[in-house]
């Protein structure tokens, strides 16, 4: 693989190149920043601006293999992150190092392929420039193809299909907020790609706002920031303004006057304190059967069940159903399925019929479709008090003694595993998916040992002391007995 003629650096800075984009004073944080990642020679500024960001007691004198980077929302990351796949793919020669018919690949990568898209606009608009659209032989809808029989590609980010790939490098965006796929998908997902940039020697960037105190990120941030040691894996921490001062602080300032914790990590690059996991993988883990995924009815035995209503979109319609066998309570079956509400309404009233249930109870904020459609169907409907805070208060303890056994249900246990526990400003606790998940297969879970555990309300299952701080779900939750 040969060597660049022009260093990063020198390409933010040359008017030729992107000196328009990347020269002024404004970018100078990134520019000192870029040049410890890379091995280049640091002015005295430069160097004490690293030391800075990294809190290493001297400027590194290595070149690195991996950036960890939580970094403030408007701090300029997206323009730096398709800087550096345009540098990596464009003006490295990695040939030598291909076998026939073998492509390197800069993969972008984020929480979802449309915002991975976005990061992709801001490299096609890079390729527009004159001494680089040379180099461009095809686009498409999810990258470009280059001349040097590298591309540049927008992948999903998923630990099974990022596999296979000779990568050169790999943008992983937003990392902290990877939240959809897999059990423990930013760690599984990394795992996935190291080995894949291992033939070109390829450079991971990983670059996001803070979170939540776990995960990746996090676990990077806690192992290599500081650390002067560390001469793979470099990690650079800074505030929305300390990268790109020409954000306006009023809009800083106003941010931590409405919620100082939230605008902390969003601007303050500040890993958030308040937000826990609610449950492990090895807590759920424990209690999972290996098969079958759904037990049949058993003739004697009194079943309930409990089912989260959606109106369409992107949520679940879900379904669980369980008994009561001896100590513990049984998820014989848990569903989610996404389509018109009456045609799954009909369809989980005949599952409910099947295991001897015919009267449903559901939450008041339900709509008045929801007992409508059961009542077709010959299924009672009554209202229930309850949410999903109080449910998962339920849940954990019945989980952690043993005394439930769930289905082997890979997306169940996903969201159970994702759920958080987060603090208010009045030190009330809420139980939820994190932003941009669901949990709609676990809600319908909880509800069912719930429902099991105090059959008379939902409400009646709790202790007091759970009952505060609580937000009311936005779907339907209905209880089912």
């Amino acid at each position: 693989m040969s060597e660049p003629s022009v260093t990063i650096v020198e390409a933010m800075q040359d008017p030729a190149l992107f000196g328009d984009r990347f020269g002024a004073d404004s970018w100078a944080a990134w520019r000192a920043l870029l040049a410890a990642f890379y091995g280049l020679p640091l002015s005295d500024p430069q160097a004490d601006t690293v030391r800075q960001l990294t809190a290493r007691s001297v400027a590194p004198p290595t070149t690195f293999r991996e950036l960890w980077m939580p970094i403030g929302r408007r701090g300029g990351k997206s323009n730096v992150a398709a800087l550096i796949a345009v540098y990596e793919a464009a003006f490295r020669d990695h040939r030598t190092r291909l076998s026939s018919g073998e492509w390197a690949t800069v993969a972008l990568i984020a929480a979802d392929r449309a915002q991975a898209r976005t990061l992709l606009r801001y490299v096609r608009d890079m390729f527009a420039h004159p001494l680089l659209k040379p180099l461009v032989i095809k686009e498409t809808v999810e990258g470009l193809e280059l001349r040097n029989r590298c591309a540049i590609e927008v992948h999903t980010a998923s630990y099974r299909k990022v596999r296979g790939y000779t990568l050169a490098a790999v943008i992983a965006d937003e990392i902290a907020f990877w939240m959809d796929e897999g059990r423990s998908p930013d760690v599984e997902i990394i795992a996935a790609l190291r080995p894949a940039l291992a033939t070109l020697d390829g450079r991971l960037v990983a670059i996001s706002s803070p979170y939540a105190r776990r995960g990746a990120l996090w676990e990077e941030y806690r192992h290599s920031y500081g650390k002067d040691t560390s001469d793979r894996v470099l990690v650079a921490q800074a505030a929305s303004r300390t990268m790109n001062p020409t954000l306006d602080e009023r809009i800083v300032a106003d941010a931590m006057h409405r919620d100082a914790t939230r605008a902390s990590a969003e601007f303050m690059a500040q890993f958030r304190s308040d937000i826990e996991a609610f449950l492990t993988l090895d807590q759920v883990q424990a209690v999972q059967r290996t098969k079958p995924l759904e037990l049949p009815r058993s003739l004697g035995q009194r079943y309930v069940g409990f089912v989260d209503a959606s109106g369409g979109g992107k949520d679940e319609f879900t379904i669980a159903i369980g008994h009561r066998e001896k100590d513990r309570t049984v998820i014989d079956l848990v569903r989610g399925r996404k389509g018109n509400p009456a045609a799954i309404t009909a369809d989980y009233a005949k599952t409910l019929k099947a295991y001897g249930i015919t009267s449903v109870a559901g939450d008041r904020y339900a709509g008045a479709w929801v007992p409508t459609e059961f009542a077709r169907h010959g299924i009672k409907y009554e209202q229930a008090v309850g949410n999903r805070s109080e449910l998962y208060t339920t849940l954990a303890p019945a989980l952690n003694s043993g005394e439930i056994e769930l289905p082997p249900c890979d997306v169940l246990a996903r969201q159970l595993v994702l759920l958080e526990r987060r603090t208010t400003r009045g030190g009330r606790d809420i139980i939820d998916h994190a932003p941009g998940g669901s949990d709609d297969r676990a809600n319908a879970v909880a509800g069912v040992v719930a429902h099991m555990l105090k059959r008379n309300s939902v409400v009646g299952l709790l202790p007091k002391s759970s009952h505060r701080g609580i937000v009311r779900p936005h779907k339907a939750q209905i209880a089912i007995r």
